[in-house]
């Protein structure tokens, strides 16, 4: 794997190993094979990247359940329709299985061209006459359909719940509270799939009592896209307009290649006066001349000003008709020429199937970076003649004249942030160890870094959010405003003793001290050296670690530092969001990074107590030492001048408490 870094473009090189697409003589793919193996358990909860195979993997965990483990019935639900797509009859006999996977029609609540009584239908599925084995729904349904269900009536069966981000902890969380139900009112068994465990919200998808009743299994983007046989590169772009969206999409729309593009919605800041409708128009129309429009599809076809016919699909339109037309037209794609353009809203997200999309457009901030993650997905699925796949967010650069540039500023640090972590995601990890001596686990030697002074995870559930929820607790801190706000102007000191400790504890509340220590180190190392290219003398023989590493070199903040003095004082002091700056620096002009650095100054960071106790004990005690106690407010350092009112909250919050006073700033 290489990263190549172009002002405001990364660009990833693969390795095309094929090893993630090969199938075994069951004819699973090497994710599918993990998840088999865990058939037996009763709650499997399956974090995998997008067109890694999840659909496939619960097929086969599905009717292994059937045939072995005693369960009557299967019920899958996924987030909409168009996503059902991925449950349609299988044939998996021929590849090596035992069965292949079936759905009568009649009970596929997805098909667009039976919309009627879904409910109905799905509580005659329950009734223990209906021989039926198998029922597709979307969640929605699954939901009321559950509200008209006894407990009883759910035992013995299996329930394959898609995109299980959509759960959540909380109470009013309709999916969570259902969830909850099966596993303590039912003897249901439950498959939780999942691209990204970190829903956006701060919510929890789970409550740590439920979490620990499922036993995970994981596959990491990097292992998903290194082993495709045909995807070779793909790149992550960024591009900042000034005034209408409509008038730089030129800049960045190709038409040579299939493209999805997720416009803004209506009355956000990226669609300004334009509805919904008008912004389809004006987009068919950059694109050429529509010619026609397919009565029974509602496909559009266009002529482009060089000749060429496209095939335009419209998810936009509200129209049910209109919409159950395009989707079942999409349902139904059989080969590449089927479609070239399709301009969605809400909709063509997570689970969406389209193997031939080369290019994700995407207009405005997102919601959340899980989100980014699903719409990155679209377009990294592997297909025969697609070498190269390409995401681009295309946004809004701030303006001194705007009256809500704050706003503008904090977009555009969004979608920073969420470049950030795509570049995180699609990189090969490394394995922190405290000493050459820790157990390697089976893991690459080459891939093993010793960092001195690294506090060990002396805990099993410490261990457990390392090895399977990283990327997820680094969407969490970089989605968190008070790193969005110290992109520039904080010291690394600050951010990697202070604010990313703070951050992993509010997330994870239920950890120690010296855990969230521990975590908090291997966050920071990971955003530091994930991607990094390492310049190595490395030959043959990989268990060689001890020659191997002692002449590694990586670049770390413009300087070439051999690995053997990698220690955690020194990954503390680089700051870990250094390309968010770079990115910013490269792309956009002077007088607009001058308005993101003004913004950012005047949002002036709140500072709690527990923050100013955390500054004195830790980065102030270091600055003592050769400085003395007493930092100025005025310091033209921001590291000092955040010590210094650290030690002014302090104080004033001693004189109010000797005196019986509630604590003010």
């Amino acid at each position: 794997m290489r990263e190549n870094y172009n002002q405001d473009q990364m660009s990833i090189t693969y390795e095309q190993t094929g090893r993630s697409t090969n199938t075994n003589d069951l004819g699973m793919r090497e994710m599918q094979a993990r998840v088999y193996e865990k058939r037996n358990e009763k709650y499997l909860l399956v974090k995998a990247p997008p067109a890694s195979g999840k659909s496939r993997a619960m097929m086969f965990v599905a009717l292994d359940k059937l045939a072995h483990q005693g369960i009557k019935k299967v019920v899958v639900a996924v987030p909409e329709k168009s996503i059902g797509r991925s449950f349609k009859p299988t044939a998996l006999k021929k590849f090596g299985f035992f069965a292949d996977w079936e759905v009568p029609t009649y009970f596929n609540l997805c098909d667009t061209e039976n919309e009627k009584e879904k409910v109905k239908r799905f509580k005659e599925f329950a009734e223990p006459f209906t021989k039926a084995q198998t029922l597709v729904c979307t969640h929605a349904t699954l939901r009321f359909a559950l509200k008209e269900l006894a407990d009883e009536q759910l035992n013995d069966l299996f329930f394959g719940i898609d995109e299980f981000h959509h759960t959540s902890a909380d109470a009013d969380n309709g999916l969570g509270e259902l969830v909850r139900r099966l596993m303590n009112q039912t003897n249901a068994h439950i498959l939780a799939m999942t691209g990204s465990y970190f829903r956006g919200d701060g919510t929890p998808v789970l409550r740590l009592e439920d979490e620990t009743r499922f036993v995970p299994v994981q596959f990491n983007y990097y292992d998903q896209l290194n082993g495709y046989r045909y995807l070779k590169t793909l790149q992550l772009g960024y591009h900042f307009y000034k005034g209408h969206y409509l008038s730089a999409l030129d800049k960045v729309l190709d038409t040579r290649q299939k493209t999805l593009i997720h416009i803004p919605v209506t009355n956000s800041k990226a669609a300004g006066a334009y509805d919904k409708f008008e912004q389809v128009k004006q987009i068919i129309d950059l694109i050429g001349s529509k010619i026609d429009e397919d009565y029974n599809t509602n496909i559009v076809t266009v002529k482009t000003k060089d000749g060429r016919l496209l095939k335009v699909a419209d998810l936009v339109n509200p129209d049910t008709d209109h919409r159950n037309h395009v989707q079942g037209y999409l349902q139904r794609m059989k080969s590449r020429d089927d479609v070239d353009v399709i301009i969605a809203m809400g909709m063509a997200k997570e689970g969406f199937d389209w193997e031939w999309c080369e290019h994700c457009l995407t207009i405005g901030v997102r919601g959340s970076l899980t989100e980014i993650v699903q719409i990155i997905g679209r377009c990294t699925r592997d297909t025969e003649g697609k070498d190269h796949a390409q995401f681009t967010n295309l946004i809004a650069a701030p303006d001194e004249t705007q009256d809500d540039v704050v706003v503008a500023v904090n977009d555009m640090l969004k979608a920073i942030t969420a470049s950030l972590l795509m570049e995180q995601v699609m990189a090969p990890k490394w394995n922190f160890k405290t000493s050459r001596d820790e157990e390697d686990a089976g893991n690459d030697p080459r891939r093993n870094i010793v960092v001195e002074g690294l506090k060990p995870l002396g805990t099993e559930r410490a261990k457990q959010i390392v090895e399977e929820q990283m990327d997820d607790l680094k969407a969490g801190i970089l989605q968190h405003p008070l790193i969005r706000e110290s992109i520039e102007g904080v010291s690394p000191e600050i951010i990697n003793k202070v604010y990313i400790p703070k951050i992993v504890e509010e997330l994870h509340p239920e950890l120690e001290g010296e855990e969230v220590d521990a975590i908090s180190q291997r966050v920071v190392l990971d955003f530091v050296l994930k991607g990094k290219d390492i310049e190595s003398d490395y030959k043959s023989d990989p268990t060689d670690t001890e020659n191997h590493e002692g002449s590694r070199l990586v670049k770390i903040a413009n300087t070439f530092i051999n690995i053997d003095d990698l220690s955690i004082n020194l990954i503390e002091s680089v700051n870990p969001f250094q390309r968010a700056y770079e990115i910013m620096s490269n792309e956009i002009d002077a007088p607009v990074l001058k308005v993101i650095q003004d913004a950012i100054a005047d949002k002036k960071l709140n500072m709690s107590i527990d923050e100013a106790k955390k500054i004195f004990l830790t980065v102030f005690q270091e600055w003592r030492k050769t400085n003395g106690d007493h930092p100025s407010l005025q310091d033209p350092d921001p590291t000092v001048r955040r010590m210094a009112e650290a030690i002014r909250i302090l104080k004033n919050y001693k004189i109010r408490r000797d005196m019986g006073l509630d604590f003010q700033k």
